[in-house]
């Protein structure tokens, strides 16, 4: 006698559909009245004119901006209210035979983060479009503990965020250098940028949110309400829940911004002023930079690039001299913000913060241009690169952290040797420290046990048909890291086994897991971070 075993979900999804459709001839059937399981019918009704399974919508949903992975969802939902989305997780949930769930954000995973096989993708675009009508869902408070904050929808785009706080006087402290990415995402991921030195991952300027959990429950959580839930979903890569809500911290915001890039030709002294430079790390104005970053420039990479044009074409003679010469040049970024009130001072301030680095002579460069530009500043690279057919291609991303103590060792078997030997660089190269005091442990993020620590963002586009290599040039790396005995950590991670990820979390791993188990035990939500791939469904 044959075992009774039950149908695996994507048959079970595909015969939804061809048994609906069937009787669709009626006239009235639709393909997501009701998930069939071999068990149960858990009726859809709510939602079943919000699930889309048409060419284009399965289309969209299957890749990301990575362009590298391709995988098709049996459904998409688009929901008009968070009540949707209660309404499929629940679903899932209750089902014999649970089905996957991936929230999607602006696209921008590199990896198939936001994906799910034979699954259902929530596309969060479509619910910030849905209340495009009644402006963006945000709110505007007081509080004598936290200052300022707003209420912000998880699905809301960064620089609408930025552009209604604006309105009001105010802005986040916190950014990634691309606006165009949802505050759910960032969230889950930690969201760094420049100003992280200073005030933290965008992580660590949340105060409440709400989150619908792998079980279909809607929760408010808080550092002190529901405190396991919010620190599990913050840099938890949407394995506890699906952000609906953030309140986020607000400061007044500036108007203007002294840009400031130096150029370098040692790495050893680059990291030295860098490290310096986030150590002034007073909350007063006068007394720390806003902003920093830093970045390569090699002869196979661009002097200016998408993220933005900086250089004076009549330097990029001399600079490509020093290119050749040295091989690798280091830019140092930083910026200092002001108003009406500061503009007589910032400029003495500023020479004040940079007085006795050690750039190489004559290289200054300085710009004064508009807060909203200065934030912005990826937007205008985006588009050009559009316009040329040169944005949706492969983007083969490494993003690193690197412990301080071992950072001069990556320079010289990464930056000097596999890079330069690879000659594939075909995008920006970002290398900035941060303080790990400015991150809160008790989140999911994890980063390097150290007091001071560098991102490296290894930013490749390349073709259809030559994405592979970076991968390889990106597996040495990690190679290298593993060989030297550097304790890295991805940020936006990705790893093929589960003992990866352990490794990636370390202490963190069991309380990870336990919080899986208990906001998401069967296994629902975001299957395309392939963190709990090898573990069987928990019934």
């Amino acid at each position: 006698m044959a075992e009774n075993l039950p149908f695996p979900t994507y048959f079970i999804m595909i015969l939804i559909s061809t048994i609906t459709r069937l009787v669709s001839t009626a006239g009235k059937a639709n393909p997501w009245s009701t998930l069939l399981t071999s068990k149960q019918l858990v009726p859809l009704d709510d939602i079943s004119d919000k699930l889309h399974d048409d060419q284009e919508a399965i289309k969209l949903a299957s890749s990301d901006y990575g362009n590298m992975v391709k995988e098709s969802p049996t459904a998409v939902l688009y929901p008009f209210s968070v009540y949707d989305i209660i309404s499929l997780v629940k679903s899932s949930y209750n089902s014999y035979v649970p089905f996957g769930i991936a929230a999607r954000g602006n696209g921008h995973s590199t990896r198939g983060q936001a994906m799910v096989r034979n699954g259902v993708v929530v596309d969060m675009g479509s619910f910030r479009r849905q209340r495009t009508g009644k402006g963006i869902t945000f709110s505007v408070s007081q509080d004598p503990s936290i200052r300022y904050y707003a209420d912000v929808g998880g699905e809301q785009l960064w620089i609408d965020v930025l552009l209604a706080s604006l309105e009001r006087g105010l802005a986040p402290v916190s950014f990634t250098d691309y606006l165009y990415l949802t505050v759910g995402g960032t969230l889950s991921n930690g969201g760094i940028g420049g100003q992280t030195f200073r005030y933290g991952p965008q992580i660590s300027n949340v105060h409440e949110m709400d989150v619908v959990t792998g079980k279909g429950d809607f929760i408010t959580c808080s550092p002190d309400k529901n405190t396991e839930l919010f620190h599990a979903v913050l840099g938890g890569l949407g394995q506890f829940g699906i952000i609906t809500r953030a309140r986020i911290s607000l400061e007044p915001a500036p108007k203007r911004v002294k840009w400031v890039r130096l150029l370098y030709n040692d790495f050893s002294t680059f990291t030295k002023d860098q490290a310096r430079l986030i150590s002034i790390n007073g909350m007063k104005q006068k007394n720390a930079l806003d902003y920093l970053e830093g970045m390569l420039l090699m002869h196979h990479g661009s002097i200016n690039n998408w993220r933005s044009s900086f250089f004076p074409m009549s330097d990029h003679p001399k600079i490509i001299s020093l290119i050749t010469k040295h091989r690798i040049l280091y830019c140092l970024e930083v910026a200092k913000y002001y108003d009406d009130s500061s503009e007589n001072n910032v400029d003495k301030e500023l020479q004040d913060i940079l007085q006795g680095l050690n750039y190489i002579p004559g290289l200054y460069y300085e710009k004064n241009v508009s807060y909203v530009d200065f934030l912005n500043r990826v937007r205008s690279g985006e588009l050009q690169l559009q316009s040329q057919g040169l944005w949706d291609v492969p983007h083969p991303w490494l993003n690193l952290f690197i412990p301080k103590s071992r950072i001069l060792d990556f320079d010289s078997g990464v930056f000097k040797d596999i890079v330069l030997k690879g000659k594939i660089t075909t995008g920006p190269v970002l290398v900035y420290p941060m303080n790990r005091s400015k991150w809160d442990d008790r989140m999911s993020a994890s980063v390097p046990d150290e007091d001071v620590f560098y991102t490296v963002g290894f930013l490749h586009s390349s073709g259809f048909d030559n994405w592979e290599a970076f991968e390889a040039q990106n597996k040495k790396i990690m190679q290298f890291c593993e060989d030297a005995g550097i304790k890295v950590k991805q940020y936006l991670p990705h790893y093929s086994t589960q003992d990866d990820w352990k490794n990636h979390f370390g202490s963190k791993w069991k309380s990870f897991q336990e919080s899986k188990y208990k906001f998401d035990p069967r296994m629902i939500l975001s299957p395309g971070q392939r963190i709990f791939s090898d573990n069987k469904l928990i019934s």
